[in-house]
């Protein structure tokens, strides 16, 4: 029979790892949960023996990221098993074993040891606060207490699906302006970098007086042939400085408020957020959510 490596959590939360022999690893799991230890992460002990020895902070910078379809698949398919009467533990360890997503079956994995010590789902979620929001964390809480999870899910796979639909809007909106920006800075640098130099042999040979306009253009056409590295770092600069302090409270409502001011989009974008805000305030009070 193969041989499986695995890792898991005993019922104190302590992590366990080792190898067994067994048909397929449901074969594996069914064995380490007889044992009392919940499976985090189980695959072939050959591959697991041969893959090389990979930093941790290597392995967060290339683990994929979990998109809006991959936490929408989850929801619908937390639905389709909690209605089917499928236990949560179960349900999480057939999305665990069937989602192609590594960083959210790592994810699922932790949701499974945290229930299997006791946990509330709620509280599990809440241990991953980049993953699930404190608004997704708040309905499944109130699904708990009122014995509606299967619902809440549902809901909340609509919400987000709608959410989806509403930044694909957002984003067509705003993509004719930003082709329109692409587009002049091309025109400028084709410009500033093949154009102007060639009129400005012609001018230096002519050894004629130029307007102030003419030799402004000329000076700047200079500056980018010269010093285009400087602009470089300069344009690298800025772009590293507004995204922190775009990360900032400050920053974001800034920068909020400036994007309602954007000719055409921003009436887009106004009347889609109104809309996520009354799509998200029905779901909310619908579930129960406390409106303070």
């Amino acid at each position: 029979m193969p041989l499986f490596s695995y890792r898991g959590r005993n019922a104190r939360g302590d992590l366990v790892t080792g190898t067994l022999e067994g048909a397929d690893s449901g074969t594996i799991a069914d064995q380490l949960f007889n044992s009392g230890v919940t499976p985090v992460d189980i695959r072939p002990a050959a591959s697991a023996i041969a893959a090389p020895q990979v930093p941790d902070w290597l392995k967060r910078l290339t683990a994929p990221k979990i998109s809006d379809v991959d936490l929408m698949l989850f929801s619908r398919q937390m639905h389709t098993l909690l209605k089917a009467g499928v236990p949560i533990l179960r349900a999480m360890a057939g999305l665990q074993e069937s989602t192609r997503n590594r960083t959210l079956a790592e994810v699922i994995g932790d949701l499974r040891v945290s229930l299997d010590a006791g946990r509330e789902l709620s509280s599990a979620l809440r241990r991953h606060p980049a993953v699930f929001s404190p608004f997704y964390v708040a309905l499944v809480r109130v699904g708990e207490a009122t014995g509606q999870l299967d619902a809440v899910f549902d809901r909340l796979f609509k919400y987000q699906e709608f959410e989806k639909e509403i930044r694909d809007r957002i984003k067509t909106a705003v993509r004719y302006p930003i082709i329109v920006m692409v587009v002049i800075g091309v025109a400028i640098g084709i410009v500033n970098f093949f154009v102007i130099p060639a009129f400005a042999k012609i001018f230096e040979t002519s050894k004629v007086a130029l307007p102030l306009l003419t030799r402004v253009l000329i000076a700047t056409s200079d500056l980018f042939l010269n010093y285009w590295y400087i602009l470089a770092a300069a344009l690298v600069g800025a772009v590293v400085m507004f995204n922190l302090w775009v990360g900032t409270e400050a920053g974001r409502y800034s920068w909020d408020k400036a994007k309602l001011r954007i000719p055409l989009a921003g009436s887009i974008v106004l009347r889609a957020t109104l809309a996520r805000f009354a799509r998200s305030m029905s779901l909310a009070l619908h579930a129960g959510v406390p409106i303070v």
